[in-house]
């Protein structure tokens, strides 16, 4: 008899001491609930809540959720439910026991990650990995990228934000900035304050932070790998919700809040290593300031940037950050050494810093794109060219790479043309994920905007 992928995850779990860990901290710190977290196509959080007298028993079980849940519920404009539709089964939600944690805003209630698995009463694919699960589809990744490597991607990211308030305004001379100051800072201070106090908390290995903009703060986590960083990340976003909920404001992780406001980036830096080694940074390398197996997989990163441009910039405002020169956000596909401006910065010996994801990407779509584009260069020793000198935006073009798609329709165009991601992903990921943004950028051209009414309403004859 086959033992499913779901039959294995039951059986560590019964045996594991993470459960036992669990149930005494449950007991001694007085949960009641606990929420079983899933992460959709877009990196919402879904999931259950169950009494935490029922934990041991969810916790082998699992909990069953409709699998049109990984994709938001969303229907189309033609009202076909995306995902599978209204006869969908439900997939199979298994806790990974690590990720449990309390609470600290209320210790009654504790969270748990979990990976999404097909249903066993299936008389096909009966507890397989359920193919549309983004974050059991980058353990899968990162585990066969070190089988077939024996590297480990490490990345750490930098979750900008907005938040809105009474008395958050910034207050500075005109034709200067109020980046990195301390008095901004310090009128954000209850933010900063309880931000940090909660992700301590719940694990997080807090850093450093800045005031980057009017309404814009960034507070960054340790590196790790590339996993841990994707759940600290949601756990992070879930933080800044809680925070904004108890000082009565607004907390976004919109890409473009407004016009003229800078973009909220989410750069993710990246290191690869083996036996403890960041083998990026090797003695005496002297072209590129990076290794060759590290050149060839930032050739492979910019040779699939296009293509990843649908989950780097996963929305139609996504799109508004790229198009406003000169706030640091990339416009073409390029790298260059300590350069702001480029797709890819080497911002320090052995650490590649991509430009690309923005506030509302999917933390763990974006990490595969990461694996699958680097493996492919290292695979196929693409060549990254020479760093850009000087600003991006007046360098000529680098025609040996695809141009950036500047609109949600273009990425969907480019994300269907790269075979090396789609066949990461696998074809109902792939598929699912053309279907949801096709239907969201239809939606998007069919919407008559203000800014439509300014232009043209009194414009004739």
């Amino acid at each position: 008899m086959t033992i499913s992928p779901l039959d294995v995850h039951r059986q560590a779990n019964a045996t594991s001491p993470d459960l036992a860990a669990a149930l005494e901290t449950i007991a001694e710190r007085g949960v009641e609930f606990v929420y079983f977290q899933a992460i959709t196509i877009t990196g919402r959080v879904v999931g259950k809540v169950a009494p935490a007298k029922h934990f041991e028993r969810l916790a082998v079980k699992g909990v069953q959720q409709h699998q049109t849940a990984v994709a938001n519920l969303q229907g189309t404009r033609e009202g076909v439910l995306l995902a599978g539709g209204v006869n969908a089964p439900e997939y199979t939600a298994i806790p990974d026991l690590e990720t449990f944690a309390v609470l600290p805003w209320d210790t009654s209630f504790a969270r748990v990650f979990c990976r999404l698995y097909e249903p066993d009463h299936l008389t096909e694919r009966a507890g397989a990995e359920f193919s549309c699960d983004s974050r059991g589809l980058l353990r899968r990744m990162h585990a066969g990228f070190t089988d077939r490597t024996g590297l480990e991607l490490r990345t750490g990211c930098e979750p900008e934000m907005t938040w809105q308030g009474e008395g958050l305004e910034a207050h500075f001379r005109p034709g200067s900035s109020p980046a990195y100051h301390i008095e901004h800072l310090e009128r954000n201070r209850p933010i900063v304050k309880k931000v940090i106090e909660y992700t301590q908390a719940l694990g997080l290995d807090m850093i450093e932070g800045d005031y980057e903009d009017e309404f814009q703060v960034e507070l960054n986590f340790m590196y790790d790998r590339a996993d841990l960083t994707a759940d600290r990340l949601i756990t992070y976003r879930q933080v800044c919700k809680q925070v904004a909920r108890e000082l009565g404001i607004h907390a976004s992780f919109m890409p473009k809040p407004a016009t003229g406001m800078m973009g909220n980036g989410c750069h993710h830096n990246f290191s690869l290593w083996r036996d403890g080694v960041n083998v990026l940074a090797e003695p005496g390398i002297t072209r590129l300031h990076l290794s060759e197996l590290g050149q060839h997989a930032l050739g492979g990163l910019l040779a699939h940037s296009a293509g990843a441009m649908l989950i780097n910039g996963s929305t139609v405002n996504s799109y508004k950050r790229y198009w406003d020169a000169g706030q640091f956000a990339p416009s073409r596909i390029n790298w260059g050494l300590d350069n702001k401006t480029c797709t890819v910065r080497l911002s320090a010996v052995g650490r590649l810093e991509y430009k690309l994801p923005d506030a509302a990407v999917n933390p763990y779509l974006s990490h595969a794109v990461i694996l699958a584009a680097c493996e492919d260069g290292m695979k196929n020793a693409i060549d990254p060219g020479e760093p850009t000198q000087g600003s991006s935006y007046d360098a000529p073009v680098d025609d040996r790479f695809p141009a950036l798609p500047l609109t949600l329709g273009e990425a969907i165009v480019a994300f269907r043309a790269d075979e090396v991601l789609t066949q990461a992903f696998g074809p109902d990921l792939s598929s699912l994920l053309i279907d949801f943004h096709a239907d969201e950028w239809a939606r998007f051209c069919g919407y008559v905007t203000e800014w439509e009414r300014e232009m043209y309403w009194s414009d004739a004859p």
